[in-house]
């Protein structure tokens, strides 16, 4: 369900983990059984940055997981054992701010009912993925188009066992937290969730439409992403994240390649301050030939990839 892009940014992770943001449309979920998870142990990529006075750590993130990935230890965790702060897509908001960030971008203004804006031959199969996902037909009909992709990815996701609070922002944040280290964001909340709230409303249905058209692959797509990223395959990752991109092209421009080039910048200009930072941003940003790594090989900085 264009997992690549609902996987784009830090906030949609963080939306993706909070089931107050559909408690609207979503029917209560039943308590979760207490099972023994097996603990699985994954190699993410990582990369480095240093010159002689400076060290940049990137590492990329997957916003939401299961329990019992074991990634935050061996090279990763040396690594954030040794950087004095920590620098993520954005700051993690509480869940009352997120709720209050979000609604005001995520309702529709004009009164005309969703499932009305979707294409006359898509209607049936967009009202066919919420009855699915336990969903009334009208259930999302107050919501901009780009929000309402993103509740149905939420119940998904959560259907599938899957939460940011497993994911990886969390798990640093709480970890930087307890150490002392700073926190600091690339952008706000607000910044990223109104990259999908700008989009013209003609990208934004094909974004829904898209996703109900993936929405029988789901799942298979969100464990391919996560399997590759655990090998720390990047190149693996990237092709899965970027099928179709092309149907979308503003979609891409504006999450991935627009933020990759700001970001780089950042880097290029914090290597100019003595220190150690770990940055982690979504793993897509670290692959393909719009990576940061490819916006810093511009600046003539070199990422070297830490084998472990």
């Amino acid at each position: 369900m264009k997992m690549r892009f609902l996987g784009a940014t830090a906030g949609l992770g963080l939306l993706l983990s909070q089931p107050a943001l559909a408690q609207t449309a979503a029917p209560p979920a039943p308590a979760p059984i207490s099972v023994p998870v097996p603990i699985v142990d994954a190699d993410p990529a990582l990369w480095v940055v240093k010159d002689k006075d400076t060290t940049i750590y990137l590492f990329g993130t997957i916003h939401v997981l299961k329990p019992g990935l074991r990634w935050f230890d061996e090279a990763v965790k040396t690594a954030f054992n040794k950087s004095a702060e920590l620098r993520m897509e954005m700051p993690l908001p509480d869940p009352a701010e997120a709720q209050k960030v979000t609604m005001p971008l995520a309702m529709a203004t004009d009164g005309k009912p969703l499932t009305e804006k979707l294409p006359e031959a898509k209607r049936a199969a967009y009202a066919a993925v919420l009855t699915k996902l336990g969903l009334p037909p009208a259930a999302l009909d107050q919501f901009q188009p780009w929000f309402a992709a993103v509740v149905m990815s939420q119940i998904a996701v959560q259907k599938l066992g899957y939460a940011g609070q497993t994911g990886v922002e969390m798990q640093l944040d709480a970890a930087a937290k307890a150490n002392q280290k700073p926190v600091s964001g690339f952008e706000t909340l607000q910044e990223q969730l109104g990259f999908f709230a700008t989009l013209p409303q003609a990208d934004q249905i094909s974004f829904l439409v898209e996703s109900v058209d993936e929405f029988d692959t789901f799942e298979s797509t969100i464990t391919r992403m996560v399997d590759r990223w655990s090998k720390g395959d990047p190149d693996g990752l990237e092709r899965i994240m970027n099928e179709s991109t092309d149907h979308i092209p503003a979609l891409y421009k504006v999450l991935l390649h627009d933020r990759n080039v700001r970001w780089a910048t950042w880097i290029e200009g914090r290597m100019k301050q003595p220190g150690t930072v770990f940055v982690a941003v979504g793993a897509g940003h670290l692959a393909g030939k719009d990576s940061v790594q490819a916006q810093l090989a511009k600046r003539k900085l070199r990422a070297t990839r830490i084998a472990y």
